[in-house]
């Protein structure tokens, strides 16, 4: 079971051996690994789905430690009040209003375009909900003209899977290309298919 990958020379890096240690425990404990590759870019974006529960989160950052990689993530404002606020900050945690989508949207892109190396992270659905995709990430990727990198929460398999990159191009195709990426995950809750 592996609870890292290799890292790209290009991505942002964050902590030490004690952190990456110890995302690789939670990991492990957990009984979840990490699968496929991670592209050489210094800038992405990335999506992770299904997003349906709060332990995703808990295994995301422990992702993240256990990678070493420094991310920027996008959660709803009323994430950051009160005593967690400044430790979800600390961990990369971006406050947005959903309220002011374009905002987030233009905001995400001047960032990407003062750094020299970002990873961004968001849910696509925006909520733990089983709900149609919103296309925010895709304009902030199209806006700085950076890669869409798929990662499945596979709660079937206890996986986080990195998934082929997809460069922004036209909204409906991409859309479509990395939907295609997701068949078959489910997210912790999702009840499985119906037998034909």
């Amino acid at each position: 079971m592996h609870s890292t990958l290799p890292l790209p020379a290009a991505l942002p890096r964050r902590g030490g051996p004690l952190t990456r240690a110890f995302g690789r425990a939670v990991l492990r404990l957990a009984g979840w690994r990490l699968e496929g590759s991670i592209p050489d870019r210094p800038k992405i974006v990335v999506i992770a789905a299904p997003h349906r529960s709060n332990w995703d989160f808990v295994i995301g950052i422990a992702g993240k430690f256990a990678l070493g990689v420094e991310v920027a993530w996008l959660g709803k404002h009323t994430l950051f009040r009160g005593p967690v606020g400044w430790l979800f900050r600390r961990w990369g945690g971006v406050p947005v209003d959903r309220r002011t989508p374009q905002a987030t949207v233009a905001t995400a892109i001047e960032r990407f375009a003062h750094a020299d190396r970002m990873v961004l992270a968001l849910a696509p659905e925006g909520t733990r909900k089983a709900v149609e995709w919103k296309t925010g990430f895709w304009h902030i990727a199209h806006g700085a003209g950076v890669p869409i990198v798929p990662v499945a929460f596979d709660w079937d398999a206890r996986a986080i899977r990195f998934m082929t990159a997809v460069e922004p191009t036209e909204l409906a195709a991409d859309m479509a290309r990395l939907r295609e990426q997701y068949r078959g995950v489910r997210g912790r809750g999702d009840r499985a298919a119906p037998s034909a």
